[in-house]
């Protein structure tokens, strides 16, 4: 894998997730307690021996810049390997990268020399895949380019790229999100799904994102490149392999509240289709020098305090006085005081929850403290007027929001911030 190039897709705007992306990158959002989404796609390609790889950012990515610095500063320069973040140049009307197809072309530069292969993948995905076997895939079967992909439910293919193969695994048509999908060669209730996850020969990307092509409008893989590349090249399907070992493959796309809210929850299942705890797969992350997390009191219950989390996911640092928790997700110090009462929640880094809270169903940002006696997640009207509340009733409260105290008194979670600005 030493001549093959993986660039990380990690720009955007992350609309669909927000507010959880109105200070940082969809990639540098939280995810599993420790983690970061990054983390899934890094962890991949260092487990799949794919050690040269660029990170194209475009808006708001301090958050993200300071992870990749503390986390991924893990490569041998004097051996080729290099991680490193990618920033857009303005271009001349004065506009960022205008799809993932002209973020790479932005960037051609970095595949010189002694590449043969470019890997492109998103940075905001929750799977475990071994690139390196789509890679010998891609080769072995003579392709100029490759596409992993998926089986969905045939009613779902609006929400995919579709491709049809035919008998030999070429792929003969794509279709960015269409009504009807083509069926799967295996399953006629199925269609095969594009995970956005690519790898093209070196000389066919150069000559396929053409100054030529831009300019037409061609600036995305999905909607633009891959339906004309089909035409005369031989571009080939990959059949996701799941490194997790389930008798049903685990591939997320987390890219709204529910679906973000629904994978966090998936993890704390006796036995969850994603394996954090395999050692064989190791995912790699930031990993602060927090003590252990602690559980204090236990009085007799339903009187008195008792500290204790169950069917949770609790990190370093995390302290849970006398207070009790249920199929939670707590990241790094995190404070729950005595007698609150917190269901069906993920808490992100430094929450502090004040005693007698009653919380649920809820996403709280890094560093927000809740008042005492706060309540959250039981009168999604009220919930409306302060936070923001999904379809499905998940309370969303961001970081620098303003918590009202039952008291009446207005708390500040944390110190004042401006609204960022395109980076």
């Amino acid at each position: 894998m030493k001549n093959v190039f993986a660039i990380l897709l990690a720009g955007g705007e992350g609309t669909r997730l927000f507010p959880l992306t109105k200070y940082r990158a969809k990639p540098a959002v939280s995810f599993g307690g420790i983690y970061r989404l990054v983390d899934f796609t890094l962890s991949n390609c260092i487990n799949s021996s794919i050690r040269r790889i660029g990170v194209l950012m475009q808006t708001k990515s301090t958050s993200l810049n300071r992870h990749l610095n503390l986390a991924w500063n893990i490569s041998r320069p004097e051996l080729g390997e290099h991680i490193f973040p990618i920033h857009p140049a303005l271009t001349r009307d004065g506009d960022l990268f205008h799809g993932t197809a002209d973020a790479v072309f932005q960037n051609l530069r970095l595949v010189e020399g002694d590449i043969t292969e470019v890997l492109i993948v998103a940075g905001d995905h929750i799977y475990k895949m071994d690139y390196s076997k789509m890679v010998q895939h891609h080769r072995t079967h003579h392709a100029e380019a490759t596409v992993a992909v998926f089986e969905v439910e045939r009613a779902r293919a609006g929400q995919f790229g579709i491709v049809d193969t035919d008998a030999e695994g070429r792929i003969v048509d794509f279709a960015e999100k269409p009504a009807v999908g083509a069926p799967s060669p295996r399953h006629a209730d199925k269609s095969l799904a594009s995970m956005g996850v690519y790898v093209f020969n070196r000389d066919v990307l150069l000559a396929t994102l053409s100054p030529e092509a831009m300019a037409a409008g061609d600036v995305d893989f999905g909607k633009n490149i891959l339906p004309k590349l089909i035409q005369g090249h031989r571009v080939m399907a990959y059949d996701f392999v799941d490194e997790n070992k389930k008798l049903s493959a685990y591939w997320r796309d987390v890219g709204t509240i529910d679906a973000y809210f629904e994978a966090n929850m998936d993890l704390i299942g006796v036995d969850p289709l994603f394996n954090l705890y395999d050692r064989n797969w190791p995912l790699r992350t930031y990993q602060p020098s927090d003590p252990p997390a602690k559980f204090v009191f236990a009085d007799e219950i339903p009187a008195g305090r008792c500290g204790r989390a169950l069917d949770s996911i609790v990190s370093s640092g995390c302290i849970v006085s006398g207070s009790q928790l249920k199929r939670c997700v707590l990241s790094p110090r995190v404070h729950v005081h005595s007698w609150a009462e917190v269901d069906d929640s993920v808490l992100m880094e430094g929450v502090d929850i004040g005693r007698h809270c009653r919380i649920r169903r809820a996403i709280i940002d890094k560093g927000v403290s809740i008042p005492p006696r706060s309540v959250i997640g039981y009168d999604l009207e009220q919930d409306r007027q302060r936070f923001t509340v999904t379809d499905s009733g998940i309370v969303v409260i961001p970081k620098y929001s303003h918590v009202p105290n039952p008291e009446g008194i207005v708390c500040l979670t944390t110190p004042p911030f401006p609204e960022p600005h395109k980076a």
